[in-house]
């Protein structure tokens, strides 16, 4: 059912009406694409896109540059105020592609003081773009506070889609991506991490982390103790002039990170879900006993098995035999 829309330029200026049809094509929820005229041959109608104001999520790229959209672009050199991460990455992003515009700091140090300041803009009419670094806002930084802060006020939201470190290695990990879990950064600490860990060990889905390079390794030997030896990619530099996708085991990966030492960049690791059947046959007896071991020294051996045959996806009565054998040696 066609819908009636409504826009105006940036900063105020002269309101227009735009329809947009249900079948979604060229449809922007609040914004209007304003060169009708100019198609009809009228060259003095000027082609850009006017904005209504309101939040704006825009993705930006990942590691390549030129890996940003139009609607991107439109919105960037249009905005009112553009809220950045880090207002000198941002500003390396419209340099390249020849754009000024007010940069505004929002992150995480900041992010209390600045946020009732945007929405003070917002309310009065401005619009405004949110970007971060790289990728798309509100994954793993505070930007869905300001959306929220957005939404309570009926403050316009809408977003700019575009690239995702976390979907790029899904994509590219040769893992099932019917289902999948983001994870986020992991806990710096040791024991904060395993816990973590341990509380995502049973979902029957694909798992992506993001992680840094100093604690890689330490990262994928927990995973393989915790989830068990499931296969796993991990992805660096994605999109740069030196991409890297290492797949294996997560023991395999954990091993050649150790000795390799950390590495630079931007980093994903995405690891198989207890059901997946590569990670079935890729779980050993010898990983079965150690997770068992690790389930035993905290629990009872009927929620230890039950628990280890969530994790793994071997069979609960096999589980539970083994079980019963360990504890037995224990004693």
């Amino acid at each position: 059912m066609p819908r009636r829309q409504f826009a105006h330029k940036a900063g105020g200026g002269k309101t227009t009406r735009a329809i947009s049809g249900g079948d979604g094509q060229g449809a922007e929820p609040i914004e209007s694409q304003l060169g009708s005229k100019h198609a009809a041959g009228d060259d003095t109608a000027s082609t850009a896109p006017r904005f209504a104001a309101g939040l704006y999520v825009v993705a930006t790229p990942i590691g390549n540059l030129r890996d940003i959209t139009l609607r991107a672009l439109d919105i960037l050199a249009a905005a009112n105020i553009i809220a950045c991460e880090d207002t000198r990455v941002t500003e390396k992003l419209m340099s390249r592609h020849g754009l000024a515009g007010q940069r505004l700091a929002y992150h995480e140090h900041n992010a209390e003081r600045m946020r009732p300041l945007l929405i003070e803009k917002l309310k009065a009419g401005a619009v405004v773009a949110l970007v971060s670094d790289a990728g798309t806002p509100l994954i793993s930084d505070p930007g869905f506070k300001l959306v929220r802060a957005a939404i309570a006020e009926g403050v316009a939201v809408t977003t700019l889609p575009g690239a995702s470190a976390a979907l790029a290695a899904l994509v590219l990990s040769g893992l099932p991506s019917d289902r999948f879990f983001f994870q986020g950064f992991l806990p710096p600490k040791e024991m904060a991490r395993r816990r973590v860990l341990s509380e995502i060990a049973t979902l029957r889905a694909t798992l992506i982390v993001y992680e840094t390079g100093p604690r890689l390794a330490a990262t994928l030997a927990d995973m393989a103790e915790l989830l068990g030896n499931r296969p796993a990619a991990v992805a660096r530099e994605l999109t740069k002039l030196y991409e890297e996708l290492r797949r294996g085991t997560l023991a395999e990966l954990a091993a050649h990170y150790a000795a390799a030492g950390a590495p630079k960049g931007e980093i994903v690791i995405v690891v198989g879900g207890v059901d997946d059947a590569a990670t079935r046959a890729a779980i050993t007896d010898e990983d079965l006993d150690a997770a068992l071991e690790t389930a035993l020294a905290t629990m009872s051996v009927k929620d230890a098995s039950a628990a280890v045959a969530e994790a793994t996806g071997r069979p609960r009565r096999e589980v539970y035999q083994r079980a019963l054998a360990l504890a037995g040696r224990g004693e």
